[in-house]
């Protein structure tokens, strides 16, 4: 009897269109490679125009009119060459409200995660690619152009697992009282009053649980770096599906555990964000069952 799974996919591994899910991600992890590219000559263009002082704009105005200068030919750079990668996709413009279309294939790009870091001269910051189908990501490259020096790049493809810079990544298991967490807000938090109270609560309960709590910038980078160890634990309150995809991605592949904040499935309309290392996660989830 030859029958289909949820996904499409028959008993002898063809999904919808007679191809086999290893084919699909091969072809992914092909398309990742020329993603990877562009998103690299994206970034060192910015890194090479970012001047080493602050900003020196002193309102909310001027900052984002430098910004502006910066960012906009990065962003039509990076659509142009993603465009050309996959014209059938369509493209998410980046607004603040961070939401995704739940059908179709889609380009959800950031060229300049981490805005704020990148105009203070901080090297915290990162261009992100991710391609969407159906709201869920299939294949995300974040790339950090300044981190530690020499830059860094973590991708991942659906079913293929996760890498950073060509390694595969694994998160690390530590106790809860060991843990450096990280956790960040939406751009447009201040108008959700029940998440911006959820992220002062669970503040004072995560940071009474673990070693530490910071944030280190741009939140798909940080969830990234739960899949390669570097962080623990991630989470956030709000909608910020167009942030928190890339990094979910890879965070997921390498293996850590990836759900809302109550522990039940993460989508892209999620009103909460967890992720943390699999022996981890029931801990943290315990931790902000305290939050209302």
């Amino acid at each position: 009897m030859n029958g289909r799974d949820m996904n499409g996919q028959d008993m002898n591994g063809q999904d919808m269109n007679g191809q086999g899910m290893d084919g699909q991600v091969a072809e992914l992890w092909a398309l990742t490679e020329a993603v990877e590219a562009a998103v690299r000559e994206v970034g060192a263009g910015l890194a090479a125009a970012r001047p080493v002082d602050p900003t020196p704009g002193r309102t909310v105005e001027e900052a984002m009119a430098r910004f502006a200068e910066l960012d906009g030919p990065a962003a039509a750079e990076l659509r142009e060459r993603l465009s050309t990668l996959r014209p059938q996709a369509g493209w998410v413009p980046e607004e603040l409200d961070g939401s995704v279309p739940a059908e179709g294939e889609w380009w959800v790009c950031d060229a300049t995660d981490g805005a704020v870091q990148y105009l203070l001269g901080q090297p915290h910051w990162a261009v992100t690619a991710t391609l969407v189908r159906d709201g869920a990501a299939v294949l995300a490259v974040v790339h950090a152009p300044e981190l530690f020096g020499a830059g860094r790049t973590y991708r991942a493809v659906l079913g293929g697992g996760a890498q950073v810079d060509g390694r595969p990544i694994a998160p690390l298991e530590r106790e809860l009282a060991a843990t450096v967490a990280a956790t960040s807000q939406p751009p447009l938090v201040a108008a959700d009053p029940v998440a911006l109270r959820r992220a002062g609560e669970s503040l004072s309960a995560m940071a009474g649980a673990v070693l530490a709590v910071r944030n280190l910038g741009p939140t798909a980078l940080q969830v990234a770096q739960v899949g390669s160890g570097h962080l623990a634990l991630f989470w956030q309150y709000g909608q910020d599906a167009g942030n928190l995809l890339p990094g979910a991605l890879v965070a997921s592949e390498a293996g850590a555990t990836v759900t809302d904040t109550a522990g039940s499935a993460w989508t892209a309309g999620s009103d909460g964000f967890l992720t943390a290392a699999p022996g981890l996660h029931a801990d943290a989830v315990e931790v902000l069952r305290a939050v209302g």
